[in-house]
């Protein structure tokens, strides 16, 4: 057994037990793979996979059994490079997030550079994405981070540390009725016009769904999308009322846009930092979490990194306080 033949393993699986997809992936030839499968398969004494004619149809249970065990092989093989590397060049590497939109744009742009100018030999790759997106990428260990705002429950395997806290804001244009407005906004007022907001996640019910179903209300979501700024073009063209988040309410709107605090509508949203569990953590990947959350020390980062569940992560975190993050004109202030 080699660490080729584990590789072409997870390559296959992770590739939809599709070979030619996993030799592209993996940048080999389908025979090559193939035949590395079967000396496996004949080394180990099973069957891996059940076939139908010469495609894989499914994974067996002792399939199963080897592939769990192989990832953890795997993982450690990545551990014990990340080690070396760190102790070799330390200042040199990849580091490689997903995140969504709102993230790559309003967050994330102060940190890169900060993390560029202290290592300029790190390579930075940026992949954007949903929640689901995001989730399969760290699933099959294409990215090192996952910095998020969607349900945990599709980011199991991960170490999750909560970053800062957000709410939604509603945006209108300033010659709208809402915008004239005295009163402080209700759902059901809101639930009134038009709504234009980001894409609902295809894994459960949003927060924001969740918070006009409370009320028994219907909303009229006429247009959605991943990027804020595409949602403030149509706000502008008076397609509907924005619902985005607060972070990506920026000064140069308040010239045609105004901004409603939705405080009260919607509740309080945590992104988070995830990296794969039992992952070593570079130098450079510790300095990146502390440039992204202050509050994170590099020994409360490397505590949290070395448990082995989420539980005993949130144990570790209870006592912190996390900044809740604004847009233009809104103070980040510490919150519980």
């Amino acid at each position: 057994m080699t660490l080729k033949q584990l590789k072409y393993l997870i390559g296959i699986v992770d590739g939809g037990l599709n070979i030619t997809a996993a030799a592209e992936r993996l940048y080999t030839s389908q025979p090559g793979i193939s035949k590395q499968l079967k000396q496996l398969e004949g080394e180990l004494g099973v069957q891996l996979f059940t076939r139908k004619g010469k495609s894989l149809a499914a994974i067996t249970p002792a399939g199963c059994e080897v592939i769990e065990r192989a990832r953890k092989i795997l993982c450690e093989v990545d551990n014990i490079t990340s080690l070396a590397s760190d102790l070799t060049a330390e200042q040199e590497g990849t580091l490689s997030i997903a995140t969504t939109h709102t993230q790559a744009r309003y967050v994330l742009p102060d940190v890169i550079k900060a993390f560029r100018e202290r290592y300029p030999k790190v390579d930075l790759e940026l992949h954007q994405g949903t929640s689901e997106q995001i989730a399969e990428l760290v699933a099959s260990q294409q990215v090192d981070f996952a910095i998020a705002t969607g349900s945990q429950d599709i980011f199991s395997g991960l170490t999750l540390l909560p970053v800062y806290h957000w709410h939604r804001i509603v945006l209108v244009p300033k010659n709208h009725p809402l915008a004239r407005k005295t009163r402080p906004l209700d759902l059901e007022t809101l639930a009134a016009f038009p709504l234009v907001t980001y894409v609902f996640s295809l894994t459960g019910e949003s927060s924001f769904k969740r918070a006009f179903s409370n009320e028994n209300l219907d909303p009229r979501v006429v247009f959605t999308a991943r990027d804020a700024d595409i949602i403030k073009t149509y706000v502008h063209m008076d397609m509907g009322v924005g619902v985005i988040a607060s972070m990506a309410y920026e000064c140069k709107d308040q010239e045609s846009l105004k901004a409603i605090d939705a405080k009260g509508l919607f509740p309080r949203v945590t992104t988070w930092l995830g990296f794969p569990r039992d992952r070593v953590l570079r130098g450079y990947m510790v300095d990146f979490i502390h440039l992204f959350a202050p509050h994170y020390s590099p020994r409360l980062i490397r505590s949290a990194a070395a448990l082995e569940a989420q539980e005993q992560v949130d144990e570790l975190l209870a006592d912190l306080s996390l900044p809740v993050r604004g847009g233009c004109d809104q103070d980040t202030a510490a919150a519980a």
